[in-house]
């Protein structure tokens, strides 16, 4: 890299039965898109969709765009299986049924 400053990032995905945690260098300036880009984690697992998967920095979801800070991890997250709402409804009504 031409005498370009460069900062160290972490990509993180996980699956239920792999986790994976790349650490990189990569130039100032540089997106959380282009830091997954640059990891090569789009090629070891072909099923990541930057148009439909979220990603955040740090547990909170951010823009493609967001340009990256030293240390910052960047996490591919996966599309929820089932509405959370409808999941905790569900519970209640189970736990409603058993102690009537």
């Amino acid at each position: 890299m031409d005498n370009q400053e460069t900062i160290f990032v972490e990509v993180a995905y996980a699956l239920p039965e792999e986790q994976v945690l790349l650490g990189l260098d990569v130039p100032e300036g540089t997106t959380a898109e282009q830091a997954v880009k640059l990891s090569g984690i789009l090629e070891r697992f072909p099923n990541i969709d930057l148009a439909k998967n979220k990603i955040g920095i740090f547990g909170k979801v951010t823009k493609p765009d967001t340009v990256l800070r030293e240390k910052d991890r960047v996490e591919i997250y996966r599309p929820l299986i089932a509405d959370p709402k409808e999941s905790r409804r569900r519970r209640a009504e189970k736990k409603e049924t058993r102690t009537a």
